[in-house]
């Protein structure tokens, strides 16, 4: 276990939405909603943090206590703290080089950090910076030579997790992106170009780092493409609907620890488990995929209740402060990972911005747990108010 990094953040900005007003002023309006905009009418990227913050926590003030110790062990690591930081798409184009502020962040604090396929950071250097600690996320391909590879290439970069995602069987249909341009194929109007011509410091970052490109999927990508075959390519390339037969031939290739993301109803963690999963991600894409959906705490609660002992049960989606961390494993989560707090800080602070980040919820829970007199992240489902049947002991 490494040392536990410091805890240092700018009191110019205690909390997530200030950090979020900040990326909203320094970055272009179509970076912007792409990262903060949610599917449809946008009503469950609402209800995700709403019904986090409807769990309600007891404090214990008269009891012995030692103090907080948020250290977590998962997967035979221990993390210093119960959070990393979630996979998202194109991160390169709401701050230059954000994936690898991330990942760099992520290994100082000791907290996993999840790749998407289709970021804009190659699993190899990711691995890199991380020295061979980050996960991977895979999109899956239509073609098996792609799957393979990829996989191969996350075996290489020496990934202990392999993510699979489950919640894409189309694309969510999101007005603003669509306004934007930034469906596939993506489109730079004259609208997009004034916005850039008014963040300077994006524009100089960008000029700088050079243009965002899916770097991961990079090698299988015809030379040249114009912006209207990227969108052909990527419809070709993705599979998007995953099924069980797909699952249990990655189970056959993949020695390390599987993960399945996107999962919020029973059925679907029963079938997980049948497959010989390590673990569980319930999440709905932070909004992004089914408007008339669930929140996430509400299956995960179900879900803990039915398998919590059989499979590794996390969450996404909705998380935005340390509170919501502690609401949420309160809830039965065993872990618990954040997309959009991640890029508004790197997009408001720049490279300092996910160190920020991190010491921010570092802090934030901590406090929690010293104001409610829990001493172990285990522990906090005993002071979750109504906590109803008893859980199973991990």
């Amino acid at each position: 276990m490494r040392n536990q990094k410091q805890i240092q953040f700018n009191p110019k900005y205690p909390s997530i939405e200030d950090l979020r007003e900040k990326a909203r002023k320094r970055i272009p309006k179509f970076a912007f909603e792409y990262l903060d905009g949610g599917c449809n009418e946008e009503v469950c990227i609402r209800k995700n943090t709403s019904e986090i913050r409807e769990v309600e926590l007891l404090p214990r003030y008269l009891d012995s206590y030692l103090g907080a110790n948020p250290t977590t062990e998962l997967f035979g690591m221990t993390y210093d703290a119960p959070f990393g930081i979630a996979p998202v798409g194109l991160q390169g184009l709401m701050w230059p080089n954000s994936p690898e502020i991330l990942a760099k962040a992520a290994f100082d604090h000791n907290v996993p950090f999840i790749l998407s396929t289709v970021t804009t950071s190659s699993i190899e250097r990711i691995s890199e910076i991380t020295e061979g600690n980050a996960w991977f996320q895979l999109y899956h391909p239509t073609e098996e030579s792609v799957r393979n590879d990829l996989i191969k290439r996350a075996e290489a970069a020496r990934c202990p997790v392999l993510v699979l995602l489950c919640d894409t069987p189309v694309f969510g249909f999101r007005p603003k992106e669509i306004r934007n341009g930034l469906s596939m194929p993506p489109k730079m109007n004259l609208n997009n170009i004034l916005q850039i011509l008014g963040k300077p410091q994006w524009a100089f970052e960008t000029l700088r780092h050079g243009q965002p490109n899916f770097e991961v999927l990079k090698p299988y990508m015809p030379k040249g493409l114009n912006l209207k075959q990227l969108g052909y390519f990527m419809d070709q390339t993705f599979s998007k609907r995953m099924d069980m037969d797909k699952i249990a031939s990655i189970r056959d290739m993949w020695k390390g620890k599987l993960v399945l993301k996107g999962v919020v109803t029973e059925p679907d963690a029963e079938k997980a488990i049948s497959l010989g999963l390590d673990g569980l991600i319930v999440s709905n894409h932070g909004g992004r995929q089914l408007d008339a959906g669930e929140s996430t705490v509400k299956p995960l609660q179900r879900i803990v209740e039915n398998y919590g002992g059989r499979i590794t049960v996390m969450m996404d989606s909705g998380i935005r402060s340390g509170p919501d961390i502690a609401r949420v494993l309160a809830s039965g989560a065993q872990f618990t990972f954040m997309g959009r707090p991640f890029m508004y800080g790197t997009a408001a602070l720049g490279n300092t911005g996910g160190d920020h980040t991190i010491s921010l919820l570092k802090l934030q829970l901590s406090q929690i747990m010293e104001q409610l007199g829990c001493e172990r992240i285990d522990q906090l489902p005993d002071f979750k108010k109504n906590n109803g049947s008893p859980r199973m002991k991990r």
